[in-house]
């Protein structure tokens, strides 16, 4: 039987939580099948503020049971994730730490709504935020990030790199996400490229869902 968990959803820049992402499906399947979820909208995000976006990751961190944190971030909140992983926070470590499709430096100073979250530390063992092997899941052809920039990540994060996916975003198809959604429920599971598969039926229980 697989234990309840507690996740933390984290989107990126412009980003309003809308219905048809795979981060909306993931929450609402997580919760359906008996976690507790928190997919928060992060401050301002068509101008964020790496700041703003740090200390409301903390505030959702810190209302989370301390058991089996598991963090799962897309695109802009992977940056920010790594600037608080640096920091003291006495919410940090979490369990786990997946990220997905963080882009590049270049493309953050490019954007001058971005400006703040640029030159994010590269990572160490020690500073993903992370009790176990983080990992990063990237494609070949994603319009924000160049395949060489995320050797920056390793040796800190597993890199798995899955060819021709883009952005994992509503434009490369990723509405779901099965194989993700899988992983949450056991970290053994191998994260590959959205596909259709059927799913075990939710045992629905008690759920605190914070995701407005």
């Amino acid at each position: 039987m697989i234990k309840p968990g507690n996740f933390l959803v984290l989107h990126g820049w412009q980003n309003r939580r809308p219905p048809g992402h795979w981060q909306r499906w993931l929450a609402d399947e997580l919760s359906a099948r008996g976690h507790t979820v928190r997919y928060p909208q992060l401050p301002d995000p068509d101008h964020p503020c790496l700041a703003q976006w740090i200390s409301a990751i903390e505030t959702d961190l810190a209302a989370m049971s301390p058991h089996q944190r598991v963090v799962i971030g897309h695109s802009l909140s992977c940056v920010a994730w790594l600037h608080l992983a640096r920091t003291a926070s006495a919410q940090l470590p979490v369990h786990r730490v997946l990220l997905v499709a963080p882009p590049s430096r270049d493309f953050l100073l490019a954007e001058p709504a971005l400006a703040s979250f640029a030159d994010p530390p590269r990572p160490s063992p020690a500073t993903t935020g992370s009790e176990t092997a983080p990992l990063l899941i990237c494609s070949d052809n994603d319009p924000y990030c160049p395949p060489d920039d995320y050797m920056e990540y390793s040796p800190a994060f597993t890199i798995n790199l899955i060819p021709g996916e883009g952005h994992f975003d509503a434009t490369a198809g990723y509405g779901d996400w099965p194989s993700l959604l899988r992983w949450c429920e056991d970290p053994r599971i191998s994260v590959g490229a959205r596909r259709v598969a059927v799913l075990p039926p939710a045992n629905r229980v008690s759920v605190v869902d914070a995701m407005d």
